[in-house]
């Protein structure tokens, strides 16, 4: 499997960025109604031993029997809905490869967010395969290298477009959408994993 990488001033990664991967009408339509059919969720996370309202809504969707967890949070994926299956199979047309889970979460506002992370859980094996669809407000995505204090980067992720990163990116990189104190509308990402069974 190749990815092209689209993005050769980050060292140590492979991410490839498809701005236009739906079109505005298209990514408005999938936008509204994700909005209106997922059964959003909020988790609680533990900080210091004090727990908390996650900083963004989520849900899980996956195969048959499929469950995924990450930071103490479990999840039992739902079915796929008409809607996730047929973004799903865009996704993979694109990625050349199939997904069998989807961690979509929802940022409200300026004030929700998803810290410094690795998407590196073992079940997603060796070299994890993300491929992130974002629907509204564009937001910041930054990347920082595990060691190397210069290669930070960051840039926009844009309403319909697709995001893939692959090789070793989890494991040299940390990325995360910032809080802001813009006042912006919601933001739907659809993250498709591939759990190794």
């Amino acid at each position: 499997m190749f990815f092209p990488n689209l993005f050769p001033k980050i060292p140590d990664a492979r991410v490839e960025y498809h701005e236009d991967f739906y079109a505005f009408a298209k990514a408005e339509h999938l936008k509204n109604t994700l909005l209106e059919e997922v059964p959003w969720r909020q988790n609680k996370i533990k900080i210091f031993g004090k727990e908390y309202d996650e900083p963004r809504l989520t849900q899980l969707y996956g195969d048959e029997g499929i469950s995924y967890g990450y930071s103490g949070i479990d999840f039992a994926a739902l079915p796929w809905s008409e809607t996730m299956k047929s973004i799903k199979i865009d996704v993979e047309k694109v990625a050349k490869m199939t997904f069998n889970i989807c961690l979509v979460n929802l940022y409200r506002d300026g004030k929700d967010s998803n810290g410094w992370h690795a998407d590196n859980e073992k079940e997603l094996g060796e070299n994890p395969v993300i491929a992130s669809v974002s629907l509204g407000q564009e937001r910041f995505f930054h990347l920082r290298h595990n060691h190397n204090k210069e290669w930070r980067f960051k840039f926009q992720l844009h309403h319909g477009s697709l995001l893939i990163m692959a090789g070793q990116t989890q494991h040299t990189y940390k990325h995360q959408i910032a809080k802001t104190a813009r006042k912006i509308e919601p933001r739907i990402n659809l993250t498709f994993r591939k759990v190794v069974m």
